[in-house]
């Protein structure tokens, strides 16, 4: 920049890119199909970021039950395109990329996969921050040599002050982890707060610290900058397209202010900026999908609810023809996490705690009606919340039930065998195995169309066939 002085580089930030998981995943419902990634993936690799998020998350799901396309396949795709840059995925712990918690044997086998087929780095949590249920995650990727990216679920109550982050922390270091993420999914950390934490975090853990933070409240490039101040390494952006909102900061934005500091990313905006034309055009193809908001969401700031949840109340709300009660909504959700022992609003903990909240304002009375995922909380059966649970809320949901003290996959019979029998005469390939123990109901129909292209085959004839209720195909 002319007039002034480059001043020698001292700690160099790296970037994450987000555009091809988590950026659609919150603008356009994740629905970007790998027809649309593949043409920029090569360029994508030349920038030099410091890893590239592809998988995981709500892709999985989406891959199968919306766009046709076989997960698996769409990672493979990638790897061959990215021969330079790490890919990344978010890993839901013991959750993996499902909505529960599966058997230790279905854990081993789905990150060896996921290795095998292109994954460099996972970034592994949990959404109430039980390191037991990340533990399995963390050994079998550590054998596998993937690195191990722990993350704190981050959230504000007066459990989670700075010893409870720094302790989470430190279960993680010794749990293996290679650095540490600081996941704030609902975009609440204020940039004071960001630099004191990740302070701390070198300081006192000593690992390579990265944020992923939503731009939903309007701080994250501040958060950003603070943190990069206090000694950050990492941090998560998205092509400016397909940035802001509820997605991730500008990565061009970010690079422009980090420029001849001795944070300098040493990334060229001339080479991102065709891709920002790129995704700009490849997203109009989504307007049906987007759900963007360049405003600030001020319930965010208020009720610490993260975007995503927001537009769930109101598509729910809707269905009731009851749009006028969203306010009382939104002031029911916090009344439920405390109730719930403060557990961070990030799936699949947004999910109970948003249902039951509508539910409770709907019906008139605090926990009247309960969903099955809501009992199974109450019983322990996805971990150890931050907090005490409301103990008569507790007793009104499940009785003199006692809950669970153990880690709850110890209670779940392995898992793959019994699977394959069920559908073995489905599966091309083993990946088709795990997609199915995962994501049964959309895998099944997916995999059975899957194999009619291959074959030929008519299932909605041969699903006709069965002997005692359970499907034969006459191969």
């Amino acid at each position: 920049m002319k007039g002034c002085v480059r001043v020698k580089k001292k700690h160099r930030i790296g970037i994450t890119d987000t555009t091809l998981r988590d950026a659609h995943q919150s603008l356009l419902a994740t629905r970007m199909k790998l027809e649309h990634m593949l043409p920029v993936a090569e360029q994508m690799d030349e920038i030099g970021y410091h890893s590239v998020e592809v998988w995981g998350g709500a892709t999985f799901d989406t891959c199968m039950r919306f766009l046709e396309e076989d997960p698996w396949v769409r990672l493979r795709a990638l790897k061959a395109k990215f021969k330079n840059t790490p890919l990344q995925m978010l890993l839901r712990g013991q959750n993996l990329v499902g909505y529960k918690h599966y058997a230790d044997d279905v854990v081993d086998e789905f990150i060896k996969r996921s290795v095998s087929n292109g994954i460099d780095i996972l970034r592994i949590f949990d959404a109430l921050n039980d390191t037991r249920n990340m533990e399995r995650a963390c050994k079998v990727a550590k054998q596998e040599g993937a690195h191990i990216q722990l993350a704190l679920s981050y959230t504000i109550s007066d459990l989670h002050d700075m010893n409870y982050y720094l302790n989470k922390a430190e279960e993680f270091r010794q749990l293996g982890a290679d650095s540490i993420c600081i996941k704030d999914m609902a975009g609440i950390i204020s940039p004071n707060a960001a630099y004191q934490l990740v302070r701390e975090l070198k300081e006192k853990i000593g690992l390579p610290v990265q944020f992923h933070c939503h731009y939903t409240s309007g701080m994250a490039s501040m958060v950003y900058l603070k943190a990069v101040e206090a000694g950050l390494d990492v941090f998560d952006t998205a092509t400016s397209t397909l940035a802001l909102g509820s997605s991730q900061p500008a990565t061009e934005t970010m690079i422009a202010a980090l420029q001849d500091t001795e944070y300098d990313t040493g990334l060229d905006l001339v080479k991102i900026s065709p891709l920002a034309k790129y995704f700009k055009e490849i997203r109009k193809d989504y307007k049906e999908f987007d759900i963007s908001d360049s405003t600030v969401d001020v319930n965010v700031l208020m009720y610490q609810i993260p975007g995503g949840m927001i537009s769930n109340f109101i598509s729910q709300l809707s269905q009731q023809n009851a749009l006028n009660r969203l306010p009382d909504v939104l002031e029911e959700v916090p009344r439920v996490r405390e109730d719930f022992g403060y557990p961070p609003l990030v799936t699949p903990s947004s999910q109970i705690v948003g249902t039951q909240a509508v539910l409770n304002v709907l019906n008139g009375e605090r926990y009247k009606a309960v969903t099955n995922e809501v009992k199974n909380y109450m019983k322990g059966l996805y971990g150890r919340p931050p907090g005490n649970i409301n103990v008569d809320v507790q007793k009104k949901i499940i009785g003199d039930e006692e809950p669970i003290d153990v880690r709850p996959a110890d209670l779940i019979e392995p898992q793959l065998d019994t699977a394959r029998q069920e559908v073995a005469e489905l599966l091309l390939k083993p990946e088709d195995l795990l997609s199915y123990i995962l994501l049964p109901q959309i895998a099944k129909g997916f995999l059975e169309r899957q194999l009619s292209r291959k074959t030929m085959l008519d299932f909605g004839v041969l699903n006709g066939y069965s002997n005692n209720g359970k499907t034969i195909y006459p191969l």
